[in-house]
């Protein structure tokens, strides 16, 4: 296999929820580095997995911003997407980076986060920088929280929900939850709505498992009827949202973080 041309951005690939978005991934490492290790997760599970809750340096500032420089211009792009292969808060240098790319590219920025970390003073200021942060809440419970999401040792729904409603007590961007539904978790609806509501979301995003993965998506009619449970919030649900193709500038590396694409 050829050599992948970049190392740490991937994409763009065409996001329901974002548009056109090139990701970046501030972990850059060949193993997984995440204090989750969803039963759903696109990038495989356990093997080859480091489960951590530390905050450290992976890759510079001026690698991001090098590659993100070899861009064409030319290249259809609505937001620069933190994410990649982990949970991109434990990188320490995250604020930097998104100060650095936004003086290089006009697009907005944007963090995915599975909100572990939220509860931080340094997560909530690096934050601080994005356009729009997208937090994951996939549980009402913690028995369901720790079968679905299967959390580093310490970390509990009670811990992860206070630092997520810390977060958005002091986040001026766009603020959205992603929900993702499976049978695991899907008779959790109405709770999750109810933190939903608790939480103050700008918008909550329903999704189910489309991509190759160990979890089976959950039909049209099932989400569907998920979604009534969030009646009087700005809701978003992958069935109704059009997917567009896309042509990632770099295959392989795009796979690597992005999921297999077809």
């Amino acid at each position: 296999m050829a050599q992948s041309k970049f190392k740490h951005i991937y994409g763009p690939v065409y996001s329901w929820r974002m548009g056109m978005s090139l990701g970046i991934d501030p972990i850059s490492t060949n193993s997984r580095i995440c204090n989750y290790n969803c039963t759903y997760c696109q990038l495989g599970q356990a093997v080859g997995a480091v489960c951590t809750g530390e905050r450290r340096i992976f890759i510079a500032t001026g690698d991001i911003v090098t590659e993100i420089k070899t861009l064409d211009t030319g290249v259809a792009i609505d937001h620069l997407t933190f994410s990649g292969n982990g949970e991109p808060t434990l990188a320490l240098n995250l604020g930097e980076m998104l100060r650095a790319v936004r003086a290089v590219r006009p697009e907005k920025t944007a963090v995915i986060t599975n909100g572990t970390l939220l509860g931080r003073g340094d997560v909530q200021a690096d934050l601080a920088g994005a356009d729009l942060v997208l937090v994951k809440l996939d549980a009402a419970d913690e028995a369901v929280f720790q079968a679905v999401n299967r959390p580093a040792p310490g970390l509990t729904l009670k811990g992860v929900v206070a630092g997520i409603k810390a977060f958005r007590h002091t986040f001026k961007g766009r603020f959205a939850l992603q929900m993702m539904l499976i049978g695991k978790n899907k008779e959790q609806a109405p709770g999750m709505a109810r933190l939903a509501r608790e939480i103050g979301a700008d918008e909550v995003q329903l999704n189910t498992p489309l991509r190759p993965n160990p979890e089976k998506p959950l039909t049209p009619a099932e989400m569907a009827s998920i979604k009534t449970c969030f009646a009087g919030l700005h809701v978003r649900s992958i069935y109704e949202e059009e997917q567009k193709p896309y042509h990632p500038i770099d295959l392989q590396a795009t796979e690597r973080r992005h999921g297999i694409i077809v």
